[in-house]
């Protein structure tokens, strides 16, 4: 197992299917080729500061080695978007999580930047 560390890898596996939990969001993406499981760890600002955000990506980390790499799926992208909860979650609870979201089917997003499907754009008209 890999580890993601390109931006574009990130936001290739952004646009993939999800599964959420209330510690992480599991992001996934298959990949056409056939190069080993690679796996990413983001968290954003908003979840505190620095030291914050360090534990709860060291806590995602240690979820990842505990895990049975069979259960990731070969030639596939995984990325964890850690969340505040996950500083007071308990650590085999949200090792359950992950386990059930690796085996969830995953929720497909269409992340389309500017334009939402089904809804008129918004375009600016003079005064008559």
């Amino acid at each position: 197992m890999d580890r993601l560390r390109q931006r574009a890898d990130f936001l290739a596996v952004a646009n993939g299917a999800r599964v959420n939990s209330p510690a992480f969001v599991l992001q996934r993406r298959r990949r056409d080729d056939s190069g080993p499981v690679r796996i990413g760890f983001t968290v954003t600002k908003k979840n505190g500061n620095a030291p914050e955000r360090n534990r709860i990506r060291r806590r995602l980390r240690e979820l990842v080695k505990r895990l049975d790499p069979t259960s990731m799926q070969p030639h596939h992208d995984y990325v964890l978007v850690g969340r505040k909860d996950a500083l007071s979650r308990d650590f085999a609870t949200m090792l359950d999580d992950l386990r059930i979201a690796f085996t969830k089917p995953a929720g497909h997003t269409a992340k389309a930047r500017g334009h939402r499907p089904g809804h008129a754009a918004a375009t600016s008209r003079k005064p008559d």
